[in-house]
């Protein structure tokens, strides 16, 4: 600032500093107004982000546990792995089932017959038209490729080849093209015709009754498999849709011999997916509760003890955690019921054996305690829901306390551009003042000169 800032000619009082501690004092009482109301903002703002935070995390366990398929777990179970294997999805029936695995899938190998000058051998030109799984492929056969290493590399190197695989195999014999249909099963069978050139690519025909220049080293051919006496046949080894719900994996035949096929509930996967969502549960309202304590003896109190947010969002989870689900098949339609109880401390807990009861009678209905559409996740999501998106109460909030920040921001800046006029006009009084003083000293040194001269002894 401009002005004096040196101690008062006049008076020799330090107005710099006196200016200072004027200011200063009448500064603090605002500033510490804003400075509390800013620093509360500030906390709750976090507290709100520790609550989004812990209600994010919640939902999120929740978020899988909304259908009653997600608890409705089957499992499938072979009486020899080494001949299939099978899984289940919720859809599946339970109960057991005889599988003989008849035949496996194979894809269909093709071999010339051996050339004696090895990969260079000269073939022929023209075109090949390949026919495999309802597809016509063509390729144009040059002289620059020409022979069985040409040859091979042609046919891989077709943009519209997705069916065929050529491999050159090298024995005592001689090099040999071998043409292999890249999926398994009859109706992706091989078939080569030739045309133009020079009439040499006729020796890789494949037209069964008609030519057959190429020999088959392994047929094409489905999977069959009988279940409960009924033959299916697949194009691959992996049997999906003969059973609703199951899906076999079929990696040995064995003619003639039945195995049995368990499918059953999967209570287990069922009962760690019940741990997690208590364990989750109980993660989050610790959080909340965090947020909301107070210590009578350090006198500490959470950033939102008493605030009705907080409170509003705890009351309906722990409601919604409480309330039947209607689609449940009572009794287990709580999860008290089925063995989910909330202790003194506001936890909960898992009584492991009316669980297991309630699995064995209802496992099921205990799904749809869960994630039927009225069921307990479906409503605590609901809940989250409403609170987290992006025109909730929680963002509602923190927009609102966003906007108080700025206000505060723009009173701290005001409060600085007062201080400073204030400033100005205590400096401009004290300089005054000092003139003033510097004026009568020197009108006080003059009288006394001349008061000294008129009365000299």
């Amino acid at each position: 600032m401009t002005g004096l800032t040196s101690s008062g000619i006049g008076s020799g009082i330090d107005i710099d500093g006196l200016v200072r501690q004027l200011v200063a004092a009448e500064r603090a009482p605002q500033a510490q107004r804003l400075q509390r109301a800013g620093s509360r903002v500030t906390t709750q703002l976090s507290a709100l982000g520790t609550l989004r935070g812990a209600l994010s995390t919640l939902q999120g366990s929740v978020s899988g546990l909304k259908t009653a398929s997600t608890f409705q777990g089957r499992r499938a179970d072979a009486s020899d792995k080494s001949i299939f294997t099978a899984s289940a999805t919720t859809s599946a029936a339970t109960g057991s089932y005889s599988v003989e695995v008849r035949q496996l899938a194979s894809a269909q190998k093709l071999a010339t017959a051996p050339y004696p000058a090895g990969a260079t051998a000269v073939i022929g030109t023209g075109t090949l038209t390949m026919t495999a799984g309802g597809k016509v492929i063509n390729v144009t056969i040059g002289e620059s490729a020409n022979t069985l290493a040409g040859i091979r590399d042609a046919i891989n190197a077709a943009p519209d080849n997705d069916k065929v695989q050529a491999t050159l195999i090298t024995a005592v014999d001689g090099a040999r093209l071998v043409l292999t249909s890249r999926q398994s099963g009859i109706a992706n069978s091989i078939q080569v015709t030739a045309a133009g050139g020079d009439g040499g690519l006729a020796a890789l025909a494949y037209q069964p009754g008609v030519t057959t220049n190429l020999t088959q080293i392994a047929p094409a051919q489905d999977a069959e498999v009988q279940i409960e006496g009924f033959t299916v046949r697949s194009p691959t080894n992996t049997v999906a849709n003969a059973m609703d719900g199951v899906t076999l994996n079929l990696l040995q035949a064995k003619p003639g011999t039945t195995y049995q096929l368990a499918v059953g509930t999967d209570e287990s996967q069922t009962r760690e997916r019940i741990r997690k969502f208590v364990t989750d549960l109980n993660t989050a309202l610790g959080a909340l509760a965090k947020l909301r304590s107070y210590d009578p003896d350090t006198k500490a109190a959470g950033p939102l003890l008493g605030d009705s947010l907080l409170r509003g969002i705890e009351e309906s989870i722990r409601r919604q955690l409480q309330a039947p689900s209607p689609s449940a098949n009572p009794p287990y339609d709580t999860l008290n019921s089925v063995g989910i109880r909330i202790g003194a401390d506001g936890t909960y807990s898992i009584d492991e054996t009316r669980l297991t009861a309630a699995l064995t009678a209802d496992f099921d209905g205990v799904g749809r305690l869960f994630g039927g559409t009225d069921g307990v996740a479906t409503r605590v999501w609901d809940v989250l829901e409403r609170a987290l998106r992006a025109d909730g109460q929680v963002a509602a909030r923190t927009t609102s306390l966003q906007a108080t920040q700025r206000t505060l921001a723009r009173d701290t800046e005001a409060l600085d551009v007062r201080m400073q006029s204030v400033e100005r006009r205590y400096r401009e009084q004290f300089i005054a003042m000092d003139k003033l003083l510097a004026g009568l000293q020197s009108t006080s040194s003059y009288l006394a000169q001349n008061l000294s001269r008129a009365n000299p002894g």
